[in-house]
C-alpha cells in the first residue's frame, strides 16, 4: 500500500493523468472552459471524417506513379504524401514577451509600439477559468454570462432565482458582493529563462522536471516577497513556455472585492442551448458585468481600461483578441495525438457521456436539491466538455489533418538531423515519444476502466475521499513528512459535497465501466461487487462509509481517526490490483514524457524561435484576425448576424425551449433596432480560457466579447486551420443596445461611454 503513491506530486501527476485519459506530454483539464454546452451526439467510427472535403486551400497532387511504384494513400483525391503543413498550423496566440511587431505591420498595415501593447495587457484581465476586461474608468469589468454563471446563482438571495431570471443593480449599492471571484491584472513580466537554466546545469533529463519544480518555487516566491506578496495583492506565477525552454515569472495585482453588476437571463445568454452550441450563426447575448472595488470599498479607478466602438466592425476590419487561453497540444508529436484518438480522448469522452446521463438523470428527479448544489451548470460544463472532445476526435481521425501534423513533423526532424549538434542531442527523441505510447497503448482496457477518475466532476465523492483516506492512513502508519500528508489532505478537503443518491449513481457508473472494459472476472470488479449487481454494492459503500459526509471525513483525518476498514477505503483497496497495473505504466511514463517534451520544446525554440507561438498554458495572449463570413454546410455563413435572426429562430421553433425568449424580450423591446449587429466571427485564434476576452480594433477600442468557437475550431487543441476556424463574438452594439433598451441599464451604457 504505501508503494500506490510515495509523494504529493506523484499523488497529483497520477490523478491528472486519469482525469485526462492520460494524455502524453502533459495533462490536459477534464473539462476545458471553452464557451457553451454541447449535444449528445455519437461518434463515428474511428476513420470516418465525417464527410468532409479535403480542407480549402491545399494543393492538389499528383496521381500518377512510375512502374513498380505503390500509390500513394488517397482521401477524397488527395495523395496524403503531397499534403503540406500551414503557415500558421502551430496558431498565432502570441506572447507579450515576444510581441509579433513585424507580423502586424506585414498582415494588417501598422506597426503598434511598445505602449499599445501594455495598454492591451493592462486592460485584459484574468478570472477563474475565463478572460475578461475592464470596460469602465469606474471599475467595470466585462466578461461571459457563462463565466459568470456560478457567481449569478451564488448572488441569488432567498426566493431568487438569478440565473434564470437575469439581475441588472440600478445603483451602485444595489451591486451583489460576490466571493471567490479573482481579478488578475498582468502587471509586470520578467524574463527567468537564464536563473532557472542555470541552476539546473548538470542535472538529468529524468530528475529535471522534479528539480525545475524546486527552483521554480523558490524563484517566485522570492520575487513575491520583493513585492510585498499576498499582503500587496501580488501574486507571482512561473509561466514555461515552449515546454520549458523559456521561462517568465508573471506578476499579477490580484482584486478580490468584487461584486455582481449585470447578468442577462440564462436563456438570453445560452440562447439556442446544445444544438447551437459551437455552431454559427448564433444570437447570444453572452455577457455579464462586474465591479471591482478597492481596499476602502469604492469602486476601482483602473489606469488603463478599453473603451467602446460605437461605430463597430465592418466585413475585413482586422481584430485583436487579448485573454488567457487554456491549453493547447500543437507542440505534441504525431504518435501522441494517434494515442490520444484512438485511447486517451477516446475514453475520456466515453466517461463524460456516462456521467453527464446519470447527472441529467438526477436533476430531472431533484430539481431543488440539483439547485442547491450547482448541478445544472455542471452539467452545462460536461456538456460543453463533451462537445469539445467530440470535436478534437473527429479532427484527429481526418487524414488530412494529420498528414499536416505529419508533414510538420517530419519537417522538424529534418532541421534536427541537418545541424550535428542538434542531432545529437534531440535526434532520436521523436522516436523515444513514439515507443512510450506504445507502453501506455498495451494497457489500453485498464485506461477505459479508469478514465476520469478522480475527476470532481465524474467521480463518487465518497470513492474519491476513500482515495484520500487510504493514502492519509498508509503515510501516517509509515512515519511519512507532514508536508506530504498535508498535501494529501488537502485532496481530501477539495473534494466537493454531493447528494447522496447522486453520489451512488457515480459510483455505480465506475463499477460499471469495471465490468465492461476489465469482465467480471477482474480482481476490482469481484471485491466491489460480491455478488450485488453495481448499484447495491454503491449503495452499500456510500451509505456505509463514514467519508460519505464531506465534514466528518475532513474531521477524522484531520484528528488521525480515519478507519482503514471504512467501507470507502476499502472499496479503494479493492481497485487496487488493477489500479496499480495503470499506475506502474502511467507513473513510468508520465515523467520521461514530461521530459521529452521539454527537451523538444528546446529543440523547436532554437530552430524556429518566437516565429512559433507556445502552446496555450492559461496565460495572457494576443490573437490576431479578421472579420469575415466563410462557406459552410454548402452555403455561406454571414460575417455578422442581427436580432432579426433572434427572432426568426424563436417563432421558427415555437415548441423547443432552447429557442424560447424570456418574457421580456418575446416583444422587441421599444426603442431596439433589430438590424443591429447581434454575434459576428473573426479568424483569431482562441481556445477554452479564451471566454470573456475582450475583442479590440486598432485602436484598443472594444468591439466586442468572444464566447465561442464554430464547430470546424474544435480541432484547434492541436492545429488551427484560419481557412476553417472562426471565433464568435457578441457584438458591443448589440451589448450596449441590449443594456440600454431591454434591462433599463442605461448607467451602463453612460459609463462605458464615459458619460
Amino acid at each position: 500500500m504505501t508503494g500506490l503513491i510515495r509523494s504529493r506530486r506523484r499523488a497529483v501527476l497520477l490523478t491528472a493523468i486519469l482525469v485526462s485519459g492520460a494524455c502524453g506530454g502533459g495533462p490536459q483539464p477534464a473539462a476545458p472552459a471553452v464557451p457553451g454546452t454541447g449535444p449528445t451526439t455519437e461518434l463515428p467510427p474511428t476513420g470516418d471524417t465525417g464527410g468532409r472535403t479535403a480542407i480549402p486551400g491545399l494543393e492538389l497532387p499528383r496521381t500518377d506513379t512510375e512502374p513498380g511504384q505503390v500509390a500513394a494513400p488517397m482521401v477524397f483525391g488527395v495523395d496524403l504524401d503531397t499534403v503540406r503543413a500551414g503557415a500558421f498550423d502551430q496558431g498565432k496566440m502570441w506572447t507579450f514577451e515576444f510581441p509579433p511587431v513585424d507580423y502586424f505591420a506585414e498582415a494588417y498595415g501598422f506597426r503598434p509600439d511598445a505602449a499599445w501593447f501594455e495598454r492591451a495587457r493592462l486592460g485584459a484581465l484574468r478570472i477563474p477559468s475565463c478572460s475578461a476586461s475592464f470596460v469602465s474608468a469606474t471599475g467595470l469589468v466585462m466578461t461571459n454570462h457563462h463565466c459568470g454563471r456560478e457567481f449569478v446563482s451564488q448572488a441569488s438571495r432567498s426566493g431568487e432565482n438569478l440565473l434564470d431570471h437575469g439581475f441588472f443593480a440600478a445603483t451602485l449599492a444595489d451591486e451583489r458582493s460576490v466571493e471567490d471571484f479573482d481579478a488578475d491584472q498582468l502587471v509586470e513580466l520578467i524574463d527567468v529563462t537564464d536563473e532557472v537554466d542555470a541552476a539546473l546545469v548538470g542535472i538529468g533529463p529524468e530528475e529535471r522536471a522534479d528539480a525545475r519544480e524546486e527552483v521554480l518555487e523558490e524563484v517566485e516566491e522570492r520575487l513575491s516577497d520583493e513585492r510585498g506578496g499576498e499582503d500587496a495583492g501580488i501574486v507571482v506565477e512561473m509561466v514555461s513556455l515552449y515546454n520549458g525552454a523559456r521561462t517568465s515569472a508573471y506578476v499579477f495585482r490580484r482584486y478580490t472585492n468584487v461584486k455582481l453588476v449585470m447578468a442577462p437571463e440564462l436563456q438570453m445568454g445560452f440562447f439556442g442551448g446544445d444544438p447551437d452550441n459551437f455552431t454559427y450563426p448564433r444570437y447570444n447575448l453572452d455577457v455579464s458585468f462586474f465591479r471591482v472595488y478597492d481596499d476602502n470599498g469604492a469602486p476601482l479607478r483602473p489606469d488603463v481600461w478599453f473603451p467602446v466602438d460605437d461605430e463597430g466592425l465592418e466585413d475585413g476590419d482586422a481584430v485583436f483578441i487579448v485573454g488567457n487561453p487554456g491549453s493547447t497540444s500543437r507542440l505534441q508529436t504525431v504518435a501522441e495525438l494517434e494515442y490520444r484518438r484512438d485511447i486517451g480522448d477516446r475514453a475520456l469522452l466515453s466517461a463524460l457521456r456516462s456521467r453527464m446521463a446519470v447527472l441529467d438523470s438526477y436533476i430531472q428527479a431533484h430539481p431543488e436539491e440539483a439547485e442547491t448544489y450547482d448541478l445544472r451548470n455542471l452539467y452545462f460544463s460536461l456538456s460543453n466538455s463533451e462537445k469539445a472532445y467530440e470535436g478534437q476526435i473527429r479532427g484527429l481521425e481526418d487524414p488530412v489533418i494529420m498528414a499536416r501534423r505529419m508533414d510538420t513533423q517530419r519537417r522538424f526532424q529534418a532541421a534536427i538531423d541537418e545541424a550535428p549538434e542538434l542531432r545529437s542531442r534531440y535526434g532520436t527523441l521523436i522516436a523515444e515519444m513514439a515507443d512510450i505510447q506504445a507502453q501506455k497503448a498495451a494497457i489500453d482496457k485498464v485506461t477505459w476502466a479508469f478514465a476520469g477518475f478522480g475527476s470532481p466532476a465524474l467521480e463518487s465523492s465518497t470513492l474519491t475521499r476513500g482515495f484520500w483516506g487510504l493514502q492519509i492512513v498508509a503515510a501516517t502508519q509509515n512515519g511519512a513528512p507532514q508536508d506530504q500528508i498535508d498535501g494529501l489532505m488537502e485532496g481530501m478537503e477539495a473534494t466537493p459535497a454531493m447528494p447522496i443518491d447522486l453520489d451512488v449513481a457515480l459510483l455505480a457508473a465506475r463499477i460499471e465501466d469495471l465490468q465492461e472494459y476489465l469482465g467480471n472476472g477482474a480482481p476490482s470488479a469481484q471485491g466491489l461487487l460480491r455478488g450485488r449487481t453495481p448499484q447495491a454494492a454503491a449503495r452499500a459503500v456510500v451509505e456505509g462509509s463514514f467519508l460519505s459526509d464531506s465534514a466528518r471525513a475532513v474531521g477524522a483525518a484531520t484528528a488521525g481517526t480515519l478507519d482503514p476498514q471504512d467501507p470507502a477505503i476499502q472499496a479503494v483497496v479493492a481497485l487496487l490490483p488493477d489500479f496499480l497495473r495503470l499506475n506502474e505504466v502511467m507513473a513510468a511514463a508520465f515523467p520521461r514524457e514530461e521530459a521529452l517534451a521539454s527537451e523538444l520544446g528546446r529543440a523547436r525554440f532554437e530552430i524556429y524561435g518566437t516565429d512559433v507561438p507556445p502552446d496555450a498554458t492559461f496565460s495572457l495572449r494576443i490573437a490576431d484576425g479578421r472579420v469575415g463570413g466563410y462557406a459552410y454546410n454548402g452555403t455561406e455563413a454571414p460575417w455578422h448576424t442581427t436580432f432579426y435572426g433572434m427572432y426568426d429562430r424563436h417563432f421558427s421553433f415555437p415548441d423547443r425551449p432552447e429557442w424560447a425568449l424570456p418574457p421580456r424580450w418575446q416583444t422587441p423591446p421599444s426603442g431596439l433596432d433589430l438590424a443591429t449587429p447581434y454575434n459576428f466571427v473573426s479568424t483569431a485564434d482562441i481556445i477554452g480560457g479564451n471566454s470573456g476576452s475582450p475583442v479590440l480594433d486598432r485602436e484598443l477600442e472594444i468591439v466586442g466579447v468572444v464566447f465561442d468557437g464554430n464547430i470546424e475550431s474544435l480541432p484547434g487543441d492541436y492545429i488551427y486551420l484560419p481557412e476553417l476556424n472562426r471565433s464568435v463574438t457578441v457584438d458591443i452594439r448589440a451589448v450596449l443596445a441590449a443594456l440600454e433598451h431591454a434591462y433599463g441599464a442605461g448607467r451602463l451604457v453612460r459609463e462605458m461611454r464615459g458619460r
